[in-house]
């Protein structure tokens, strides 16, 4: 008593009505009351499995709080009893509610001091318990019981189990059900996940994290007992790292200083070992940092704007006699025809005129558009280009060209603002549109281009000025060209810039690609690049080159696992006809390959050519080069085989082109650079310290490469040749690419051992890109043949 008396007066502190709730006589009493109402709905629920029936129809529809007394109800606790467990069984959770009844015995306890029970806990664990076994009661009730009419479950459960079939069919629900009780069990219980990968034979992956526990430990046994007692277990200091044990098995406790693994120049930081976990991973950025691909040249300098030739245009002035006269003559032509024109507008561009006209109601649109040939002699024009309608507006757009043209720098385009704050993967600045904007556009969104136009047109200062804005933009880590330059002669002059920006194959001589046979073989080794980086791609579990690198450079990745960073790669042909007039199907097999799948890798296709007839641009390459650019042509026929559209025709040359991307075209004046800009941008480059060699791409050997069956010594064979010759066999497939990817080695290696091979005659010669005919046709077989070359 004295005891109890000690308790009340620590606790009498406080205003009266808080120390009547904070009273241990208060608790005890509610936890009786608690009690006792949780022991009377025990009882009147066991009740109900007995009088439920007779007593149903006369408390149905009644609340748990209905008043009064009801004549013949059995239940064993009266008419609140009847009216509570038909409530609590029937319309809410059914039999799972004696969870919620275990709580607040649970709670009883609790405030009764009898005994200690973590109450949130609890009761997450008996809510959880009381909804799921509702569900699922009420699933097996229907699915094998379906004649019944006792909600097992209540009808809370009867419904989503209802919904749970309707939206997932049996199975689903089934599914459903089973995962989310292996859930629940995993979170009330340790042992779940031990019991599963037992029971399901996975064996134990040990726990990276268990050798510093073990460490305070010599007893074998203890070992055994804490694998499957820790095997969540987490280091509380991860700062202290344990590297290694001296001979006395004690551990060696290492702090790692904050700048041991600080990433310098040659980007050689030390990795985290394969089996960290998150926590490990954030702990490495936190103290190196994010790894940065441009460090390897940190002190590269961009190309300054002073390389660039300014032009005199900063106030270019409009000739408004010119304007006027054309607006005249463009109304006048029009009125002789009979067509009358409610207002016309004209928007003034470096070299094209856009004139707007707005024709009176009733007019039909194809009688304008049938004046081309009329209006532009009437203005005495190069050449005139008639929209009708303009896309997105009400309106007609007649284009004339400009009397006085002005040049389009490519100055003014790297120093414009939008350039400038350009936030574009491989931001591509063509020139300007006739509303004097600067046209730009994402390389890595298009994905791939398609230059086309006569000779003398602008094709070759286009593509000089595409490779000139990525210079700008992008450092010598984060782009690689390759260049094919079939004239040898177009391309030369960005040379210097090799140990920069360049990829070209190992025994590549010349920086630009000019050889017809190193042509086939890059693109082939560009082929053999995307693969690879789609590898990586999988292994890395990301989708495309930009969630890829945005997680090396996060340290997520283990460059031990062969993860690197990954640069774009833009491939630039010029004069593509040439291309495939002499190697057809080599050449374009790869390169539609290529524009096929290499998008989401970072590999994007600039192909030019002067010859846009059908036979070069097929519609394989159509199909994969949405993006085009058409400078001047000169017939509608080789326009529609660009655009599928007539209008490249019509340009003036010196850089007109129309830019096409689907169904919208616009029309560009392409920023001039000239050649001794170019120059000396490649200089300004190449002056600079770069990587030892260019960037190399992957060796690759033709199915058809390597000497002669006849000089295969078989004497000499190479130590992987029967592994080589078994898996050809149970493949039925004799390709070397196969040889390659299953044994981990170069193309080399894997042609050599395919004409060992086929001098052995286990397969035969090589059909171009099939894959041989697999001249064994079982391992008895083979053996006997293995067996026959090791006499």
């Amino acid at each position: 008593m004295a005891k109890r008396k000690k308790t009340i007066n620590n606790n009498g502190k406080g205003p009266k009505i808080f120390r009547f709730f904070t009273n241990e006589v208060t608790h005890f009493v509610v936890g009786l009351i608690t009690a006792m109402i949780a022991l009377f709905a025990t009882v009147s629920m066991i009740s109900f499995f007995f009088t439920g029936a007779a007593d149903q129809s006369k408390v149905e529809g009644l609340s748990i709080f209905h008043f009064g007394t009801i004549q013949g109800i059995q239940n064993w606790a009266g008419t609140r009893g009847a009216c509570l467990s038909n409530v609590l069984m029937n319309e809410w959770f059914g039999i799972p509610t004696f969870f919620l009844i275990l709580f607040l015995f649970m709670v009883s306890f609790r405030l009764m001091r009898a005994k200690y029970f973590p109450l949130i806990k609890n009761f997450i664990l008996c809510a959880t318990a009381t909804i799921w076994c509702s569900v699922a009661l009420s699933f097996l009730l229907d699915k094998f019981f379906n004649d019944t009419v006792v909600y097992i479950g209540g009808k809370h459960g009867a419904m989503l189990s209802g919904l749970l079939s309707k939206n997932l069919g049996t199975f689903g629900a089934f599914l459903f059900l089973l995962v989310t009780f292996i859930i629940i069990m995993i979170f009330i219980s340790s042992a779940t996940i031990p019991f599963i990968r037992k029971v399901f034979g996975f064996g134990y992956i040990k726990n990276p994290k268990r050798k510093n526990i073990l460490a305070k430990t010599n007893d074998e046994e203890e070992e055994e007992e804490y694998d499957d007692e820790f095997s969540n277990y987490t280091d509380p200091e991860p700062q202290v790292l344990i590297e290694k044990e001296d001979e006395d098995d004690k551990p060696f406790v290492v702090v790692r200083p904050a700048d041991e693994d600080a990433v310098i120049p040659e980007q050689k930081p030390k990795l985290p070992k394969n089996n960290e976990t998150s926590e490990d991973f954030n702990r490495d950025l936190e103290e190196l940092g994010v790894y940065d691909p441009t460090l390897d040249l940190s002190n590269y300098k961009f190309p300054t704007i002073d390389l660039l030739k300014k032009y005199d245009t900063s106030d270019p002035q409009i000739d408004m006699t010119e304007q006027n006269s054309n607006k005249n003559k463009i109304t006048q032509t029009l009125e002789h025809f009979g067509i009358k024109i409610k207002s016309i507008r004209a928007t003034v561009g470096p070299t094209i005129t856009l004139y707007e006209i707005v024709p009176e109601d009733g007019v039909r649109i194809t009688k304008i558009k049938n004046l081309e040939d009329d209006i532009a002699m009437s203005l005495a024009a190069l050449g005139i280009r008639i929209i009708a309608p303009m896309p997105g507006k009400g309106t007609i757009g007649i284009e004339v060209p400009n009397k006085e043209a002005q040049i389009v720098s490519m100055q003014s385009i790297i120093v414009s603002k939008k350039f400038q704050e350009s936030n574009y993967d491989l931001p591509v600045a063509l020139g300007k549109t006739i509303t004097n904007e600067v046209f730009m556009f994402d390389l890595c969104k298009m994905p791939h281009l398609l230059v086309a136009g006569a000779t003398g047109q602008g094709k070759s200062v286009g593509l000089n000025a595409i490779i000139t804005s990525l210079l700008y933009k992008k450092h010598p880590a984060e782009l690689k060209f390759v260049m094919v330059d079939p004239k040898m002669v177009e391309f030369s002059i960005y040379s210097t810039i090799e140990k920069h920006y360049l990829a070209k194959l190992p025994d590549g001589d010349k920086p630009i690609i000019t050889d017809f046979t190193k042509v086939t073989q890059t693109l082939n080794s560009l082929t053999k690049e995307m693969d690879d980086r789609y590898d990586l791609l999988m292994k890395a579990g990301t989708r495309n080159i930009k969630e890829y690198n945005e997680k090396f450079i996060n340290r997520r990745l283990n460059p031990n696992n062969g993860h690197k960073f990954m640069p774009y790669i833009v491939v630039v042909i010029d004069e593509f006809g040439d291309l495939i007039m002499t190697a057809g199907k080599e050449i374009e097999l790869p390169i539609a390959r290529i524009a096929q799948k290499a998008r989401a890798v970072g590999m994007h296709m600039v192909i030019a050519t002067q010859r846009p007839t059908t036979n070069i641009i097929t519609g394989t390459i159509k199909a994969n080069f949405p993006a085009r650019v058409a400078f001047r042509v000169t017939s509608a026929i080789d326009s529609r085989t660009i655009l599928d559209m007539t209008g490249a025709n019509q340009l003036i040359g010196r850089g007109d082109l129309l830019f096409s991307q689907g169904s919208d075209v616009t029309r560009v004046q392409c920023a001039f650079v000239d050649t001794p800009e170019v120059d000396r941008i490649s200089k300004c480059i190449g002056e600079q310290r770069g990587y030892p060699t260019a960037f190399y791409l992957p060796e690759y050997v033709g199915e058809d490469t390597g000497n002669n069956p006849g000089e295969v010594d078989l004497n000499n064979l190479d130590p992987m040749f029967d592994e080589a010759a078994r898996l050809i066999v149970i493949h039925q497939s004799g390709s070397t690419s196969l040889i390659q990817r299953k044994f981990s080695i170069g193309y080399n290696r894997a042609g050599r051992l395919m004409d060992q091979l086929e001098a052995a005659g286990i397969v035969g010669p090589s059909e171009g890109s099939k894959a041989r005919q697999v001249m064994v046709q079982d391992e008895y077989q083979l053996e006997q043949i293995l067996n026959g070359l090791r006499k």
